[in-house]
């Protein structure tokens, strides 16, 4: 393991999750990254906790449930890390598991290049910054995302939990996606048209970004070819898999664009929104299916509230 690597592996299991001895550790892998679960076992089993490591098949997209002993192994532990090269975040089983109090971190798509790089930040900044982003969401009314390729989307956040992803995932029942650095809230409705350079599961949008086209909740039309495979994916799963599900604003400066949504939803300046389950952090509608779709050059006004002005974040402190 190289020395970055291992760095960041011992944050994650000694700040991040501030793994104790003798607690139940769980770490949930698919065949792609047995070896960085392997790793991440053996620093938990360092810090005195029982850990084990469970290994599945990938599941279809992000969002798909795992299987049912994968969801009882979760749900039984005391701490979980669940890197997979299919998101677990937004299941039934993560947030049951998490209502039950265990504390844990999904790492969907991660590498051991962009966990090395990602985690290597000044946290208490990162942390100001998400949850200064999380506290605003969750006041707000509105937030209004614009960037100069023509987006202009109109959220509406009434009712809705704003949440800080910071890394600070040590009190029961804590959940956050790891490497860290987001503020983020489940939409009650939101309308306009915004152009994605990233989008999960997917990747670049080479050429032009592609359109999406929201209108009263739902993602109604997408051009360019990254946009329409979002919706043919999104569309296998009916109308809840076009459900406006997320918005969130990324906090990492260490994080740059790199096809890998994981990674890119986390870019200081970005903005991203996600279509389809939304359950697992404050909405209603649970699908086996979640996709990020990130705007770069993003501003950002959450009621009278400037965030970003064209990939500058421009919060005050």
């Amino acid at each position: 393991m190289s020395s970055d690597l291992d760095r960041a592996v011992q944050t994650v299991v000694r700040r991040c999750l501030d793994i104790q001895p003798d607690e139940d550790v769980v770490v949930v892998v698919d065949e792609p990254l047995q070896d960085l679960g392997e790793q991440l076992r053996q620093a938990a089993q360092q810090a005195g906790a029982d850990a084990v490591l469970t290994v599945m098949s990938p599941r279809a997209t992000d969002g798909s449930e795992p299987p049912a002993p994968v969801a009882e192994a979760l749900a039984a532990s005391d701490v979980f890390i669940a890197p997979a090269s299919r998101s677990l975040s937004h299941t039934l089983a993560r947030k049951r598991a998490s209502e039950g109090g265990a504390r844990g971190a999904t790492m969907p798509h991660v590498t051991a290049d962009m966990l090395a790089r990602l985690m290597a930040i000044d946290f208490d900044r990162m942390r100001h910054r998400s949850q200064a982003i999380a506290e605003l969401l969750d006041k707000g009314r509105e937030a209004h995302v614009t960037c100069p390729r023509g987006t202009d989307l109109r959220l509406d956040l009434t009712g809705r939990h704003g949440i800080a992803d910071d890394g600070d995932l040590t009190a029961k029942g804590a959940f956050g996606n790891l490497p860290c650095g987001e503020g983020f809230i489940a939409p009650a409705n939101g309308s306009g048209t915004m152009y994605a350079r990233s989008i999960a599961a997917i990747g670049l949008a080479h050429g032009h970004p592609a359109k999406l086209t929201l209108a009263d909740g739902h993602l109604t039309e997408a051009t360019g070819p990254e946009g329409e495979q979002l919706m043919q994916l999104l569309q296998e799963h009916g109308a809840a898999g076009t459900n406006l599900a997320e918005l969130g604003v990324g906090t990492n400066d260490r994080a740059t664009l790199t096809g890998n949504v994981l990674e890119d939803e986390k870019i200081l300046g970005t903005v991203h929104v996600a279509f389809g389950a939304s359950i697992a952090i404050g909405g209603k509608i649970s699908v086996p299916i979640h996709l990020d779709c990130v705007v770069t050059e993003a501003s950002l006004t959450i009621d009278e509230t400037k965030v970003l002005q064209e990939g500058r974040f421009v919060l005050a402190a």
